[in-house]
């Protein structure tokens, strides 16, 4: 008897991996649709997220092209030291944070109450009308919208200095004037993206029930109350997942549009880390320099979405993971 049971026991181990093996295989044969669909999306990010990973060690090396990597001289943290006692360096982080914080600010709520707005429109057509036009400037390519600015700021022919003119005042070069640079980037910037950016708070808007508006226009509560007590807290888990996201890509500022806009005379606000990458990197060849900076502007950018996750999962039980 005893040795039967010893016997089993002995034989269970290999019989349950034997299960477990028999089950994962089953799981992937009844999903081999799905992994199949799943697959071009799986090599995307494997060849042109995870293969170029290894490009950082050129971060830590003095690179040269036609040595290679493996036979390029190690330098450690030399580049690292390099740019942060470089005058430019205070520059290029406090524009690209504060162009970052000010989209935050004003352009993630901004489609948010567009969504709320538009969410207590009755007529269907307009509805629809309206979040068609508004979502259409998100197809426009940025350069497209860097021309339409650059056309309609013009201090020559532009519509703005155009009506400026009329009311008796000089025109303004406002592409020219470092002031002006960041309002007029987070202003383009919320114009293209409020009505792609509602489509998603909009969808949360028609997952809330219909009975606790009704309920609570029995009880007397008025529009805002209805707002403040059941709209809000409804999408709050969408609002903070959004939120997140947003502040983890807080100091990847839009390089192409930042480019297309830029010029010397304003490098004081509108030179930003991306842009300083691309003169290192492209224009004067310092790719390990180059490469240095990037890396640390991703690193800030992962420990920023890592505690603010941390944060929103100890307050509202809402995290990315």
């Amino acid at each position: 008897m005893e040795q039967n049971i010893l016997s089993i026991k002995s034989q269970r181990p290999g019989s349950i991996k034997e299960i477990k093996r028999t089950n994962f295989s089953k799981r992937l044969y009844n999903n081999r649709f799905l992994l199949l669909l799943f697959l071009p999306c799986f090599l995307y990010y494997v060849i042109f997220k995870y293969v170029p990973m290894w490009g950082l060690l050129i971060s830590f090396k003095d690179y040269k092209p036609f040595l290679g990597f493996s036979a390029s001289n190690w330098v450690g943290l030399k580049y690292y030291y390099e740019f942060f006692s470089s005058p430019d360096a205070l520059i290029l982080i406090k524009n690209t944070l504060l162009l970052g914080l000010y989209s935050l600010v004003w352009g993630f709520p901004a489609p948010i109450i567009f969504a709320l707005i538009l969410n207590e429109v009755k007529n269907l057509k307009m509805k629809k009308f309206v979040q068609t036009v508004s979502y259409m400037p998100h197809f426009l390519s940025v350069v497209v919208v860097s021309g339409m600015i650059i056309s309609f700021l013009s201090p020559i022919r532009g519509i703005v200095n155009n009506m400026i003119g009329a009311m008796g005042c000089e025109p303004i070069n406002f592409l020219s004037k470092a002031s002006y640079f960041r309002t007029i980037y987070v202003a383009s910037d919320i114009w293209q993206q409020l009505g792609w950016g509602a489509i998603i708070y909009l969808a949360a808007l028609a997952g809330i029930d219909p009975q606790l508006y009704e309920a609570a226009e029995i009880d007397g509560a008025n529009k805002f109350k209805q707002l403040i007590n059941i709209t809000l807290p409804a999408i709050a888990p969408t609002i903070t997942i959004m939120l997140l996201l947003r502040t983890g890509g807080i100091l990847e500022v839009g390089f192409e549009k930042v480019m297309l806009l830029y010029n010397p005379a304003i490098y004081d606000t509108a030179d930003v880390i991306s842009t300083y990458v691309y003169r290192q990197g492209i224009i004067s060849g310092n790719m390990s320099y180059a490469a240095a900076i990037g890396l640390f502007n991703s690193l800030i950018n992962l420990c920023l979405l890592v505690s603010s996750n941390i944060i929103s999962k100890r307050v509202n039980k809402t995290s990315l993971w």
